[in-house]
């Protein structure tokens, strides 16, 4: 295919990682590389920023700043979750992509989010309108499909292992054969993430805690948890519990959610599976237990960035601009386990309508008979995905992150109504 001259619009959308900001920093240096790509625009807050036409110039950023977004979590850009609803947004899309003669667009996010880039793709060749789009893929929740792993998704257990390590010290100090700390994380349809948990125990201590995980993949039995946590209290001081906020009963309904509402995508508002375990334990036990929930707080812990999470994202940002340069579109970035013994990384591409809104389970076979604990399948799959860490700098005792300038590039059209 020949080469393609214009502009290109990078954008990030839906809940930010540790590691988005160094996906953006990875296609910006590269896009710097081509001649063929003439300027390098953002896109502020996602596909908002697109029907908005707020543009800033990523050109204009000092290369100290693009260095630091590698260590910089949320979304530099800004992000949002907004969806495109008619056909009138997608037209308005490819309207700003014409009056700024955008021809190369990359979009980073998770699985709504390559559903959208599938479908500008789609549009811009129905109407004949030269545009190379590849999804740069994102999501602490590690359930993009085609892809071995996510960039997001080492940093968050990392970090979730450094705080279930840190509850235990606690912990141990306080219980007397009657403490039950339950720590709720993320994960919607897939336990990726309390899964990462497992990886905080010791070598070889498989009665290290976490003592219990509860993943959306096993159905909940109430009756069991009470017994797994009596079984764990007979032999230990305390029993330390993580859960994802995705669990689901025998009838594969979510065990707890905040709220009957949904997203603009459709998902189930959800929260508060910790406090149904606490609730059943009191209510059950009489014991002191204590649920926790991480939060947002969980997928913005950049003191504890994994360097191969960042490294990749990084490599994720460059693979994509070199697709678009080298001919491809309507694909996504992923991730390519090498198949020695010693764990190394490649990207490779999937079509987009292959990853848009397909969920990858945490494979049954890596769970143990329990239920509740990981075999040695899944510490093959994670421990390499958390190794390394990257400085962040400090001053006055705090860190100190980027911030982009965001210098606004000119609009051209006239302001769109979004509902």
């Amino acid at each position: 295919m020949p080469e393609l001259t214009g502009n290109c619009l990078v954008a990030q959308s839906g809940g930010p990682t540790c590691v988005i900001n160094s996906s953006l920093a990875g296609a910006v240096s590269e896009a710097l590389n081509h001649e063929c790509i003439e300027e390098i625009y953002g896109g502020l807050n996602g596909v908002l920023g697109i029907l908005n036409e707020e543009l800033v110039d990523l050109a204009a950023e000092s290369q100290q700043t693009i260095r630091g977004l590698r260590y910089t979590p949320g979304a530099a850009l800004g992000t949002c979750r907004y969806k495109l609803k008619k056909q009138q947004d997608f037209e308005r899309v490819l309207q700003v992509f014409e009056a700024h003669n955008i021809r190369y667009f990359f979009y980073a996010g998770g699985n709504d989010s390559q559903d959208t880039a599938d479908k500008i793709s789609k549009l811009a060749d129905e109407r004949g309108f030269d545009l190379r789009v590849i999804g740069i893929p994102k999501t602490i929740d590690n359930d993009l499909v085609h892809t071995d792993h996510c960039p997001g998704y080492g940093s968050v257990i990392k970090h979730i292992c450094t705080i279930v390590r840190q509850m235990a010290c606690d912990n141990a100090a306080m219980g007397q054969g009657d403490l039950v700390s339950i720590l709720e994380v993320m994960g919607r349809s897939a336990g990726w993430i309390a899964a990462g948990a497992s990886l905080a125990k010791g070598k070889d201590r498989p009665h290290d805690p976490p003592h219990l995980i509860y993943l959306p993949e096993v159905a909940f039995s109430p009756d069991k948890f009470i017994e797994d946590v009596q079984r764990v209290l007979r032999r230990e001081k305390y029993c330390l519990i993580v859960v994802g906020e995705g669990l689901v009963d025998k009838d594969g309904n979510y065990v707890s959610t905040t709220s009957a509402g949904s997203d603009s995508f459709g998902h189930a508002a959800l929260g508060g599976a910790g406090d149904y375990l606490q609730n059943l334990l009191e209510e059950n036990l009489g014991l002191k237990a204590r649920a926790a929930r991480l939060g947002y707080t969980q997928r913005a812990a950049a003191t504890h960035i994994s360097k191969t999470d960042s490294d990749e994202a990084f490599l994720a940002g460059q693979a994509a601009v070199r697709a678009a340069i080298n001919g491809e579109t309507d694909k996504m970035v992923t991730l390519l386990r090498g198949d020695s013994d010693q764990y190394t990384c490649e990207t490779g591409l999937a079509p987009l309508s292959e990853v848009a809104n397909g969920i990858k389970e945490l494979p049954r076979d890596w769970i143990h008979e329990d239920g509740v604990s990981m075999n040695h399948q899944f510490y093959k799959y994670a421990l390499p995905l958390i190794q390394g860490e990257i400085p962040v700098p400090y001053d006055n005792g705090l860190p100190v992150f980027a911030h982009l300038r965001k210098e606004k590039v000119k609009k051209h059209l006239e302001a769109y109504p979004i509902d």
